[in-house]
């Protein structure tokens, strides 16, 4: 099932980790992919919104966890690109495998055990980059290659965990999630300065904003 944030874009509530659907100027774009074990959810929605699988042309990951790469293999066969910052490109593909020296690296490698690598191209992003409507933000802490993705076309940004919604609040990744909370919280404070404002705001976590997402952002940053 996917609940409308706005014309274009939708959200899936998976049990815990969230999802986006976004129709970008006809290029259909899934934002997170969820859990291993949430493919089918994943397909559900994009025909509960009016489209078909085949319709997708890309998926931008935020980063690479367990709960936002797992349903990736519910798009083999399917033509099209997943995009990732590229310090965690190569944990996607599985070139390299995360660090142990990382107490999150540690989680990330049991967390991988239970995800294959997808047979779609992983395409890294840097700092700026764009695609489609959506200008990629690094912003890393909770993983190395952890990204923002901002359309300002579309007034909405998909912030991964560089924070988590709780009671209608903001929270920046935690210690025991991230691989640095110094630089999650520069992070979110570069982000905030630079970002064009925004009115849908897609966390990872949590209940997303329709409305006021920049504002509240805003509101964390001047915390940390």
């Amino acid at each position: 099932m996917v609940t409308p944030l706005s014309d274009d874009i939708w959200w899936y509530d998976l049990s815990g980790v969230n999802a986006y659907l976004v129709d970008d100027g006809g290029a259909l774009t899934l934002v997170d992919a969820g859990m291993p074990w949430h493919g089918n959810a994943l397909v559900g929605g994009i025909r509960e919104a009016g489209f078909e699988l085949r319709d997708v042309e890309r998926v931008l990951l935020t980063h690479y966890d367990f709960d936002h790469v797992g349903g990736l293999s519910a798009f083999d066969g399917v033509d099209l690109t997943i995009y990732v910052g590229a310090a965690d490109a190569r944990f996607v593909t599985g070139e390299e495998r995360p660090p142990l020296s990382n107490h999150k690296g540690a989680l990330q490698r049991v967390g991988g055990k239970f995800c294959s690598p997808p047979d779609n191209p992983v395409e890294p992003l840097t700092d700026g980059e764009t695609v489609g409507s959506f200008t990629t933000y690094l912003t890393p802490g909770h993983t190395p290659g952890h990204v923002c993705y901002v359309s300002e076309e579309l007034e909405a940004a998909f912030l991964g965990d560089l924070v988590m919604e709780e009671r209608g609040t903001l929270k920046p990744s935690p210690w025991l999630l991230s691989y640095d909370t110094g630089d999650v919280s520069e992070s979110v404070r570069g982000f905030v300065e630079h970002v064009p404002p925004f009115e849908v705001a897609g966390m990872g976590h949590g209940v997303p904003f329709k409305r006021g997402g920049s504002e509240r952002l805003a509101e964390t940053a001047a915390t940390l």
